[in-house]
């Protein structure tokens, strides 16, 4: 995706307007984003002058400076231009958080009430849904525009965002402590109904028969569905920040909303071709798919054509180091996320991902150099709590990683990793009762979050109640289809459950993942992963054995010999084509992949060696071969468990109890 001159130009005058115009909204976040994107843009050194921009205008004697964005629409111009004192006000007001007042600028609560009183009227007789309504339209005409005040839309968007976060900052207020005695995560933003009523108004002043809103600009569409999705209307709440995104694409804020609401890649594909076509909805596809936990070669060269744009972007080369540790390339993850600490190293966002990867890689060190810098830059941010968390867990310090847990709670009670990680230290301290709820919280916060799903999982299990362990199970495995470790959490649950058919499907299917994986699935963009193409010796074992208990002995053998032969590699499955995982346990992500390849292609593996498992194989291949008089096979089994050093006792004995067998086989035989 190369963009020529012209097109590089445009894109730097619109990320220069969305930074000014995002900014002026108080949508500071999306400024951020968007002026740390135009810096990524290459500058040659021919072009290093100044930009003609308003933002670089001299203003003649006697006239004001330019502080704000124009506008091409000639009402809202003159509207602006007539606020622009008090807009002034009001965004000073916002900036020192004193929401309430930054609201009351433009909407006094007298006006509100006003508005609020006679919108309580106009349901009923003009509702775009109600039929009978629509002829007695010129009565909703007289009452709306009497109530409303006339404002500009940035004002207006001003003043209700700025009664949004009022609402937020006392929802946290009343809020109780983190996991206290009456904390229920039941505290809602009281204002979220006010700003939906005036808005409805608003619209319904503005829309026409055909649905078209006249002169919107999109940023109250982005704030109706902001307030729809908080209030959980997720449908109608996509609907208006498409609308949003469609008006004005450069609204970073506005893309995010949405992907909060895709909880599956079914929805993602779904309204993907009603967004606009340009570079922002190829972002923002890029951001959904890796919230999804996707890991494709496709999505790696979308990301690598952005990258050709914008080389020196913190957001995508974020985005590359997280489709790394997707991919559990953790040696890849580490250094990128290293590099680009290196290049930004007062940046804090997504480090708590970073302290993931050195936390699964057991890299105290780093992680403990990590912990240090992010104290030192903002203590007080959550992602600094929750990577000193982190640490003090990789410690074993589990009260004081549930502590830093709950800070970084207090601090923001949607962060999504401190809720997951705490419920972790709630399993590591026996709490079972703290965890679960832990963990709901999570799935509450993000739906997506498959590791708090097999947290619940996890912890339903150890309390032996299996029926909601599965189901949990499931639906972590729904949302990550492709990690064998999923599978293997439902195949082992099911077994447990007695269901042995169902739980070697499930076992098999991770199998197949394990072999799409390992034998070079993703290595257009680096596995990173060694002895590819091997399989896992303790899954093939637990088959196994769930076969002799089915009385399927030959299977049993079979499955044992495949263990076993794990040790040397280079080893095909020959049944990796034909397995397949029960209908229950399946979902629709199962179709984003292409058939898993076997493991065989990768011709230089190395085998696992002698571990736990195979020896278990081995002794058990020993005692079949006893049991059907094959005793040489016996024999040469059994020495070679004496050389294992592991089992050894019981190895020597089955070494004596065939030589014993041997020897009374040749008495008889004389």
């Amino acid at each position: 995706m190369a963009l020529n001159e012209h097109e590089t130009s445009q894109l730097k005058a619109a990320l220069q307007e969305a930074v000014v115009k995002c900014s002026e909204r108080c949508l500071y976040q999306s400024s951020k984003w968007a002026a740390e994107l135009l810096t990524a843009i290459p500058t040659t050194e021919d072009n290093l002058e100044p930009e003609d921009s308003q933002m670089t205008e001299v203003p003649s004697d006697g006239q004001p400076p330019i502080v704000v964005t124009g506008n091409l629409d000639v009402e809202e111009a003159q509207l602006e231009a007539r606020e622009i004192n008090k807009y002034l006000l009001a965004k000073a007001f916002f900036d020192c958080r004193e929401y309430d007042r930054c609201s009351a600028v433009f909407l006094p609560d007298t006006v509100l009430s006003g508005v609020l009183s006679a919108s309580a009227k106009v349901p009923a007789n003009a509702s775009p849904s109600n039929s009978k309504g629509k002829g007695k339209e010129p009565l909703s005409e007289r009452t709306i525009p009497s109530a409303l005040p006339r404002l500009s839309q940035k004002s207006l968007f001003l003043a209700l965002y700025s009664k949004f976060m009022s609402g937020e900052k006392k929802k946290d207020e009343d809020s109780e402590m983190v996991m206290g005695p009456h904390d229920g995560g039941n505290t809602s933003n009281k204002q979220l109904n006010t700003i939906s009523r005036f808005l409805e108004v608003w619209f319904q002043q503005r829309t026409l028969k055909s649905g078209e809103v006249v002169g919107s600009q999109g940023w109250l569409e982005y704030l109706y569905g902001m307030v729809l999705a908080k209030d959980k209307n997720e449908e109608e709440a996509m609907r208006w920040l498409v609308r949003s995104v469609h008006l004005y694409p450069m609204n970073w804020g506005c893309w995010q909303e949405m992907t909060a609401l895709i909880g599956r890649l079914d929805d993602l594909n779904r309204i993907s071709p009603h967004l606009p076509q340009n570079i922002m909805s190829f972002i923002f596809h890029l951001h959904a798919s890796l919230e999804l936990y996707q890991s494709t070669p496709l999505l790696s060269n979308s990301l690598e054509q952005l990258l050709g744009i914008f080389p020196t972007s913190p957001f995508l080369l974020t985005c590359r180091a997280i489709l790394s540790y997707h991919t559990k390339d953790f040696v890849t993850a580490d250094a990128e996320f290293a590099q680009l600490l290196a290049q930004h190293p007062h940046r804090l966002d997504c480090l708590d991902h970073y302290s993931n990867i050195l936390y699964v890689m057991n890299s105290r060190p780093k992680l403990s150099f990590l912990a240090h810098l992010c104290s030192v830059i903002d203590k007080f941010r959550p992602e600094s709590c929750v990577v000193i968390g982190n640490y003090y867990s990789l410690i074993s310090q589990h009260e004081k990683a549930v502590q830093y847990f709950r800070r970084a709670l207090t601090l923001d009670r949607t962060c999504l990793s401190a809720w997951t990680l705490m419920g972790h230290e709630y399993v590591e301290l026996k709490n079972t009762h703290a965890a679960i709820e832990s963990y709901r919280r999570a799935v509450d916060v993000n739906r997506r979050d498959y590791r708090a799903w097999y947290g619940l999982g996890q912890t339903y299990e150890v309390l032996e109640m299996h029926t909601y362990a599965l189901w949990y199970y499931k639906r972590a495995a729904g949302l990550r289809p492709w990690d064998s470790k999923m599978w293997s959490a439902v195949g082992t649950c099911l077994q447990k459950m007695g269901r042995e058919l169902e739980g070697i499907k499930a076992l098999k299917k991770a199998l197949v993942v394990d072999s799409y994986w390992d034998g070079g699935a993703g290595s257009s963009f680096g596995s990173g992963r060694e002895n590819g193409g091997l399989m896992d010796p303790e899954l093939l074992l637990q088959i196994a054995s769930m076969y002799e208990r089915l009385g399927d002995g030959a299977e049993a053998k079979a499955y044992m010999e495949m263990c076993v032969a794990q040790e040397e590699g280079n080893v095909d499955n020959p049944e990796a084509s034909v397995i397949n995982i029960h209908a229950d346990s399946g979902s629709s992500d199962d179709e984003s992949k292409p058939g898993a390849p076997t493991s065989g292609g990768n011709g230089g593996n190395v085998g696992t060696g002698v571990t736990a498992a195979t020896s278990k194989a081995r002794m058990w291949l020993a005692r079949y071969a006893i049991s059907t008089g094959d005793y040489q096979r016996a024999m040469q089994l059994a020495t070679e468990l004496c050389q294992d050093g592991i089992e050894v006792e019981e190895a020597k004995a089955l070494v004596r109890d065939v030589r014993t067998r041997l020897e009374t086989m040749e008495e008889g035989s004389r």
